[in-house]
């Protein structure tokens, strides 16, 4: 008795499940043409990877407080904050001093990032809640994707390898692929371009005022991702992905709002 309904709650609950996501495909996919015939053009997500796919920012921590430690120095959380995100060449400098020499720029750069790639492949992060729902959903429904990232290619690419991302992205633009960091647009640029779609058919998914400002100089529709609620000037904004509605995609590709 337990048993028969038991399967029989099992089956019903597995079905709302597929009917939701097959509700979640209808709304995204892209259909092959147009009511005159015409091809439809494609459509692309362009995701910046670090606090919209996974949060980093504890494992660059530990990264550049060890690294620092290894120097004979010792450095704050306080001090890391003020400086997360910026580049290399911009956050040792604002360590060290400005007369710190280019070379020595490189080294410790060079050491903070191998023990973060270090950390990385012996425990990969989580992925923040909701990303590879729609990683996944995009993908079925036939959505081109790619990274578009300020991270150094060669964390860009032992995060995607940990973490088992490759299969969803078509290319990745990553620091040494642009000469000016966000929010020059460039970034996102280069990444359509690689895509072969169109700037206003692109949605960009990120989570900083800089990265939106980007995508709005690139002509792009942006998703904001932010934990604080915090106002990005986004034209969409969600505490997390898992809470974005099923047609958000769309509707900001085809110039729907609210």
């Amino acid at each position: 008795m337990c048993g028969e309904y038991g399967l029989r709650d099992y089956a019903l609950s597995n079905s709302v499940l597929f009917t939701r996501y097959c509700g979640i495909l209808a709304a995204l996919r892209i259909k092959g043409r147009k009511g005159d015939g015409s091809a439809m053009p494609l459509s692309a997500v362009l995701w910046d990877l670090d606090g919209t796919i996974v949060d980093t920012a504890p494992i660059h921590w530990l990264a550049w407080r060890d690294t620092m430690a290894a120097e004979g120095r010792v450095l704050t959380y306080e001090q890391f904050a003020r400086t997360f995100g910026l580049r290399n060449d911009l956050t040792v400098p604002a360590l060290y001093g400005a007369d710190v020499s280019k070379a020595e720029i490189a080294r410790i750069g060079d050491a903070k990032e191998a023990r973060f790639r270090e950390r990385i492949t012996a425990q990969p992060p989580a992925l923040l809640p909701g990303a590879l729902h729609w990683l996944a959903v995009l993908r079925s429904a036939g959505w081109r994707q790619a990274l578009a990232t300020m991270a150094p290619r060669l964390n860009l690419e032992t995060l995607v390898a940990s973490l088992k991302l490759s299969a969803y992205f078509e290319t990745a633009v990553g620091a040494e692929d642009v000469e000016r960091p966000k929010p020059d647009p460039q970034v996102f640029v280069l990444a359509a371009q690689r895509l072969g779609v169109q700037p206003e058919r692109c949605v960009v998914v990120e989570d900083t005022a800089a990265g939106v400002e980007a995508a709005r100089r690139a002509g792009m529709r942006c998703i904001g991702v932010n934990r604080d609620h915090a106002g990005l000037g986004a034209d969409v904004l969600v505490p997390a992905l898992d809470k974005l509605p099923p047609d958000a995609f769309a509707r900001l590709v085809n110039g729907v709002q609210d």
